[in-house]
């Protein structure tokens, strides 16, 4: 009788795209035994590409031990999930020869996609942190290896560095086995001035953050769980004068907006003014505040101290009563930014959004660390811009012009 296995796989990137790596683990599903890992630092890549590539890694070091195996994996990634199991298209270019190549490791019936919530998929995650961790300190990621002991249990790569795939010491599958299965690395992709002069026109998101509404001088949380505000007064003032300043500068080739009633509002008046029409994505709507909906910060530290703290503390951390986490945000914007990026290349596109995901979109632009969420000043009807560019690279051409406001 063929062996069962369990494959846990993922991928990760500082900064989407950004320094990237993957990691993966074979279990037995009978005693949960991790059998053979595997995991690697890809250079500058995005999230998405890291997963395929975990993905890859994970089925290979399935093969490895047995290719008549039948595989259930499992990833907290909803999108090579439901890619792999045929339920959703793949439409971006990067992913299909991907998906291809994961598909030709074994046959398609001996394996099965499940999605699992991040915290249950923490192996394949530590793996892929640790390849990131000894990719920055210029090292390969080898068994066994933690960012605290890099200088111990890393060698140098060669230049062509593969990635480790090993059975662990003391599995079955470790009798006679090598120790490393070969895969194939990619280059690392040239950035700054080392990289390529002519990499085609960017893909630039132009972000609108809406118009003022009555809540916003009173600086009180708004979400998209709240009373859904209308724009003030001030507010349309304040988006046709955005308008004003995008029509003369005559570049916006598409309009985005966020589902929530202030951002419709904000982009129909710049639409109207370019003569577009305004395309709605869920993804970029705000952070749902749960219970701290239309209450100051003052309010909140008052009647929510202890949670408030925390969720000062740590991106993951959600409002009270039900609320979305910064690094939740974090994730389903950067699957918006990756279907927009796909299905506007090298265009200019209006996104008319809101504070948390605009200071989202340029973090993960500069590749800093969740903190930088709160050290950023963001205006109402303010501009901010990112270019995205072919080779994977981003760059943060504009934050938080109020100029056109000052008239």
């Amino acid at each position: 009788m063929a062996n069962r296995f369990i494959v846990e796989a993922d991928g990760g990137s500082r900064g989407n795209p950004g320094p990237a790596g993957y990691g993966a683990v074979v279990l037995d599903p009978v005693t949960g035994e991790a059998l053979a890992e595997a995991a690697e630092y890809i250079g500058t890549a995005t999230n998405n590409v890291a997963e395929y590539k975990g993905l890859i890694a994970g089925l290979k070091a399935a093969k490895a031990l047995d290719p008549e195996a039948t595989v259930q994996v499992r990833m907290d990634s909803k999108l090579v999930v439901e890619q792999m199991s045929g339920r959703w298209k793949i439409k971006h270019p990067d992913m299909k020869p991907l998906a291809a190549e994961a598909r030709g490791v074994l046959p398609a019936g001996q394996v099965t996609y499940q999605w699992i919530p991040r915290e249950k998929n923490k192996h394949a995650d530590r793996l892929a942190n640790e390849a990131m961790d000894a990719g920055k300190a210029g090292k390969r990621w080898e068994p066994g290896a933690s960012a605290a002991g890099l200088h111990t249990r890393m060698t140098t790569p060669e230049p062509s560095a593969q990635a480790s795939a090993a059975p662990l010491s003391g599995s079955p599958a470790s009798e006679g086995a090598s120790g490393t299965a070969a895969l194939a690395e990619p280059k690392a992709v040239p950035v700054g001035w080392a990289a390529p002069a002519d990499l085609g026109a960017p893909t630039t998101f132009v972000l609108l953050r809406h118009g003022e509404t009555a809540l916003t001088p009173q600086k009180r949380f708004s979400g998209s769980g709240g009373s859904d505000p209308e724009l003030s007064p001030a507010g349309r003032r304040q988006a046709e004068q955005a308008a004003a300043a995008l029509a003369a500068r005559g570049t916006v080739q598409a309009v985005v907006s966020s589902p929530v009633r202030r951002c419709r509002e904000t982009a129909a008046a710049v639409a109207a003014r370019l003569g577009l029409e305004v395309r709605i994505d869920e993804g970029l709507r705000e952070a749902d505040f749960g219970a701290w909906e239309g209450l100051t910060f003052a309010e909140v530290r008052e009647r929510y101290p202890d949670d408030l703290d925390a969720w000062l503390a740590s991106s993951k951390a959600a409002p009270t009563g039900g609320g979305e986490s910064f690094a939740a945000v974090a994730r389903r914007v950067a699957l918006s930014r990756d279907k927009l990026i796909a299905r506007y290349v090298g265009r200019t596109v209006l996104l008319v959004t809101h504070v948390t995901p605009v200071k989202t979109l340029v973090r993960l632009a500069l590749g800093a660390p969740p903190e930088s969420l709160f050290r950023m000043e963001l205006s109402a009807a303010s501009l901010s811009a990112v270019a995205y560019y072919a080779d994977g690279n981003a760059s943060l051409r504009l934050l938080n012009d109020t100029s056109h406001l000052r008239h």
